[in-house]
């Protein structure tokens, strides 16, 4: 995995947030939850690719054919996603969404997943890149996309690069917890590595802005300019958002 020795840093503002799913937008890992009885041993293998450790494409699939989830799985896994989305997710993504910002969630998580929190949040299916599991007629497993870049090391850095090109809005931020993520900031003009669910030290370690606050209204500063948060201001729907914001970061 080629990381960063550390991440360069403009200000806002930015046309697109990028944010990844597990452990930032929800505080659970997906994969970990389909577990069960072996979650120790996806846990640490999930918390190695995640600390750099292993390579993300030794690890991809064969968590998944160890636990070959269902479809019924799956679909539990989608709900216990929104379930446990982190305070303000879906205000943060209203208010991005007023300034007229693209907002995206990239994620090696499981898309089916990872659809049933965007639509939670009110991010477009289109907006939402992950890598799909397949599944037999009788909803027993079948494989997921090998092809998918979010399934190999680097693919982070492939589609946010991705993203990036196609913005005229004033390029990307990324917000992620992980390895990953830490991975995909060369091509982002802000990276910003949040803890609050999980703080991996090596992330923020070569990461110039982070977050601790276990509440997403906390990043809203880091994301877009004074101009854009007074904007926000003069719309009411937006004060509670704005006030979670000034409490968090006292």
């Amino acid at each position: 995995m080629a990381l960063p020795a550390r991440v360069d840093d403009s200000s806002p503002p930015y046309g697109t947030l990028i944010f990844d799913c597990d452990s930032t937008l929800t505080s659970i890992e997906g994969i970990d939850e389909l577990a069960g009885a072996r979650k120790h041993e996806i846990a640490a293998l999930t918390e190695r690719a995640m600390a750099g450790e292993l390579a993300l494409e030794e690890v991809y699939g064969l968590r998944l054919e160890l636990l070959r989830p269902t479809r019924a799985q799956i679909v539990e896994l989608g709900a216990r996603y929104a379930a446990s989305a982190l305070p303000h997710a879906g205000e943060l993504v209203s208010a991005l969404h007023a300034l007229g910002k693209r907002v995206c969630i990239v994620s090696g998580g499981i898309r089916q997943a990872v659809l049933s929190l965007s639509r939670t949040l009110g991010i477009d299916d289109e907006h939402v890149f992950a890598v799909d599991v397949f599944h037999h007629r009788d909803g027993s497993y079948a494989g997921f996309d090998e092809d998918s870049a979010l399934a190999r090391g680097s693919g982070k850095l492939e589609v946010v690069r991705g993203l990036a090109r196609s913005d005229r809005r004033g390029g990307v931020a990324l917000i992620g917890d992980g390895a990953t993520d830490l991975e995909g900031a060369p091509a982002a003009r802000r990276f910003v590595a949040f803890g609050g669910v999980v703080r991996r030290a090596l992330v923020f370690e070569r990461a110039v802005v982070s977050c601790t606050t276990p509440d997403l209204a906390a990043v809203l500063p880091l994301l877009v300019s004074t101009d854009e948060l007074e904007s926000l201001a003069r719309e009411p729907a937006h004060a509670p958002l704005l006030q979670a914001a000034r409490v968090v970061r006292g």
